[in-house]
């Protein structure tokens, strides 16, 4: 016989056609009864394995770099590090610290460079004229100085100057000689009158015009001459007022009369004024609680505080001090007459001229109440608050330092 040909499907696709599997004898069940017996083999112990001997990591590759700058070597940064190790530190000198007129100048910057700002940009060499005497005019009322104070300083410049070049630093000392000529009859400095015993001082102002750290640094400066201080809390409206003198009190040394918050202000000055007397002091400052002028409720137990002082010493307040807030402006003046009618101011405690460009107030006050200004302050420090003097405000306020 021939060899059977592969089929069709064959050829076409090259793959065998499936075989049908041929049928096969049934196979005869096996019950477990046939299965024989056969024994599990015995479990050999597992051979010992050596341990592998540990293999050296092959060598690195040595490359051949090129050399790198000579900062990069050991040798340069030892003696760099020596260098730094040897050299001494700086040592930072200590800030010395300022006069009072640096500080004084430095205080009244906003207001001099307002002021010195303005009359620079009205006079830019060129002749004096009525024209520029008007905006001068202007720019000093604006500054707070005072139509009287103005007026004199165009005046001055008008029959000395007139029709001539006047330069920004011509004007400024015109100004300086000004306001020092109103400034100097005010400028008083507080005595103390050793033969009162306690000399008693009653601080007033309104509120947050900086008497309650006046009276401190006031206290501190006493202190400093040898004086025996009491303090007396009169602000018993704010319970914090009453704190902030405790702890002054703590500083100075100075024994704080002080009754709780609400208390009543004319009882506690009484208390004081008896205890001072009684143990011989020779300072007694009282501070009373911040009032505005125009409260009539107000200003009346103000008056009654006083009253009550002079119960136990006739003579007394031996000093009434109004403090006022250089930021206030205008509105100092009105503070100065109604306390001046209702209370008897006998001087001035100027502070906050650091914190405004508005200090030229002062002159107005002076030239038109001429009451003694004994203090100005320009900082927060016992040493920013000094007794005054007419020709260093006069120079600082005119810029020239």
């Amino acid at each position: 016989m021939t060899e059977k040909k592969p089929g069709f499907f064959q050829r076409l696709f090259g793959t065998p056609p499936v075989q049908t599997p041929e049928q096969s004898p049934p196979e005869t069940p096996v019950t477990p009864d046939a299965i024989p017996d056969i024994p599990e083999p015995e479990a050999e112990p597992p051979e010992p394995v050596e341990p592998a001997e540990p293999t050296e990591p092959p060598p690195a590759p040595k490359h051949d770099w090129p050399p790198g700058p000579p900062e990069t070597t050991p040798d340069y940064i030892e003696d760099v590090e020596d260098d730094l190790a040897a050299a001494p530190q700086p040592v930072a000198e200590p800030e010395q610290p300022k006069g009072w007129f640096a500080r004084l100048a430095s205080g009244l910057k906003r207001s001099s460079d307002n002021l010195t700002n303005s009359i620079t940009s009205v006079f830019t060499k060129r002749k004096l004229d009525a024209a520029t005497l008007d905006e001068l005019e202007d720019v000093l009322i604006q500054a707070d100085l005072g139509i009287d104070t103005a007026m004199a300083i165009t005046e001055t410049l008008r029959r000395d100057r007139f029709d001539k070049d006047v330069s920004g630093e011509d004007v400024r000392a015109v100004l300086a000689a000004e306001v020092e000529k109103v400034l100097g009859p005010v400028a008083e400095p507080l005595v103390v009158d050793s033969s009162k015993k306690p000399f008693i001082i009653l601080m007033i102002g309104v509120n947050g015009s900086g008497k309650t750290t006046t009276i401190g640094k006031l206290a501190q400066k006493f202190a400093a001459e040898g004086k025996s201080v009491m303090l007396a809390a009169g602000d018993t409206f704010r319970a914090a007022a009453i704190e902030q003198l405790q702890v002054w009190g703590q500083r100075t040394g100075a024994p704080v009369i002080a009754k709780p918050a609400g208390a009543d202000a004319s009882g506690l000055a009484f208390d004081a004024v008896t205890r001072a007397k009684a143990e011989g002091r020779d300072v007694l400052i009282i501070d009373t609680a911040g009032r505005l002028q125009n409260r009539d409720e107000l200003m009346n137990e103000l008056e009654k505080i006083i009253r009550v002082i002079k119960k136990v010493e006739p003579d007394a307040p031996h000093a009434t001090l109004l403090t006022l807030d250089a930021t206030t402006g205008q509105n100092a003046l009105k503070q100065v007459e109604i306390f001046g009618q209702r209370a008897g101011v006998t001087g001035l405690v100027m502070t906050k001229l650091d914190g405004t460009a508005r200090g030229g107030i002062l002159v107005a006050i002076a030239k038109k109440f001429g009451l003694p200004v004994h203090y100005i302050g320009v900082g927060e420090g016992v040493g920013d608050l000094e007794p005054f003097e007419a020709a260093d405000f006069a120079r600082a306020i005119a810029g020239r330092d």
